[in-house]
């Protein structure tokens, strides 16, 4: 009785050992005189009857597997008539206890659902639940805290552009919001989430360059246009992306002449300095000399980036208006492309000289979720991907609360009586 953690009212009244099957059967009882609360009020009630015994899977009795027994007695409330009593050692409707549920939790955090599974004795569809669980119980209690930086991004779900999208917090760290597609139906959801004092806590919003996220921001979120913050990160991919157009089509001009310079340099020209070791980074040197178009279309790429080094609006927005014109005259029509694209957008890329605010966060959740997908080898439900989303990278609350019926807490089945005799469960 003690190792399991039961206390008053209830009692330990016969443990029975099956060895062929490998378990540990405790049989619990309540004292006949106890009283009870209404698990929804916590008035004291009278006893109205018992259901049906019920049992629980409990922490392993070294290599038995251990059930606890009990018929759980109901209370018959004036205000909510008959409900079942609140107990210690399990959550409401759960068929495990809480300390093994926490033991799943834990072995959750670091490997697959079904190697845990294997290894705890349970189906898939039940450690799943647990999982389920524990992420509901984990936004039921999340606080209404103030948020003032968020990052908006999408994660492919599957293959053939299937995504789902991703609200963080990038103060804290974690997942607040996932959806799927990436539509502004799917941001549309985040914001009624939120109360009137987060929505006017928000100082800046993180996310590419994508319509349909822009549009649902501006919708709900008061004075978007200042707070809408293009990510750096993103317009380096896209200069990235007009980098290598130019660099396909010289190449191929070059190699039609018999002149491989350009065959095999396509991350050279995309990745940064300090991913170059010396001597790599002194044959880039020597090809980005050459008369080429691609170190036009780099160094331009590499000029436009210095715009996130400005301090003031004024002298970066006048940094912009020389890069456009060099850009736009520059006879490359990948590199003019983008240039009117960044036009179009610079007020809100000019608004992390306000809020000095990326997606990074975003981009390293987005590694932590590709570890969840190929932990469990991919998922084909959405919802379980979200789930899976929340549990690892939400920053929730999961674990199940165990502590002892003098120590109760409302709101996930204990609480203290009123009569002042007695506190039971």
């Amino acid at each position: 009785q003690q190792i399991l953690g039961i206390a008053s009212p209830w009692f330990v009244s016969r443990v029975e050992l099956g060895l062929e099957a490998g378990e540990v059967h405790v049989y619990l009882e309540h004292k006949k005189a106890a009283s009870w609360c209404c698990p929804e009020c916590g008035q004291a009630c009278p006893l109205h009857d018992h259901q049906p015994e019920r049992t629980w899977r409990h922490l392993d009795t070294c290599q038995y597997r251990t059930f606890l027994h009990a018929e759980l007695p109901r209370t018959r409330c004036e205000k909510h008539d008959v409900r079942v009593a609140a107990i210690s050692w399990a959550a409401p409707h759960g068929r495990f206890t809480a300390l093994f549920e926490r033991l799943v939790i834990d072995w959750l955090q670091a490997a697959s659902q079904q190697g845990v599974a294997d290894r705890v004795g349970l189906s898939w569809d039940e450690v799943h639940g647990i999982m389920e669980r524990a992420v509901k119980r984990g936004l039921a209690r999340r606080q209404a805290e103030a948020i003032p930086h968020i990052g908006v991004d999408e994660k492919s779900f599957r293959k053939r552009h299937r995504y789902v999208t991703v609200v963080s917090d990038i103060d804290r760290g974690r997942v607040l919001y996932v959806a799927e597609e990436r539509k502004r139906k799917s941001l549309d959801g985040f914001w009624p989430t939120l109360t009137e004092e987060q929505l006017a806590s928000i100082e800046g919003v993180a996310m590419d360059m994508w319509g349909p996220y822009i549009n649902s921001t501006k919708a709900y979120l008061p004075e978007a246009d200042e707070k809408i913050v293009f990510d750096k990160f993103h317009v380096s991919k896209h200069l990235g992306e007009a980098v290598d157009k130019v660099r396909r089509g010289e190449n191929k001009e070059l190699r039609e002449a018999g002149d491989d310079r350009l065959a095999g340099t396509k991350y050279d020209w995309l990745k940064g300095r300090d991913k170059f070791d010396h001597k790599d980074w002194r044959a880039f040197c020597r090809l980005r000399r050459g008369n080429l178009k691609t170190s036009r279309a780099w160094a331009m790429r590499e000029q436009a980036m210095t715009l996130w080094d400005y301090t003031y609006r004024g002298a970066a927005e006048n940094h912009f208006r020389w890069w456009y014109r060099w850009a736009t005259h520059s006879r490359l029509k990948p590199m003019i492309e983008k240039a009117k694209m960044l036009k179009t957008h610079l007020k809100n890329i000019l608004s992390y000289l306000a809020h000095p605010i990326t997606n990074a966060l975003s981009e390293s959740l987005n590694s932590k979720i590709q570890w969840v997908k190929y932990t469990a080898r991919g998922f084909r439900n959405r919802d379980n991907f979200k789930t899976a989303i929340y549990f690892h990278c939400g920053g929730l609350d999961l674990l199940p609360a165990t502590q002892k019926p003098e120590e109760p807490r409302r709101g996930f089945g204990h609480f203290r009586c009123r009569c002042r005799k007695s506190k039971v469960p």
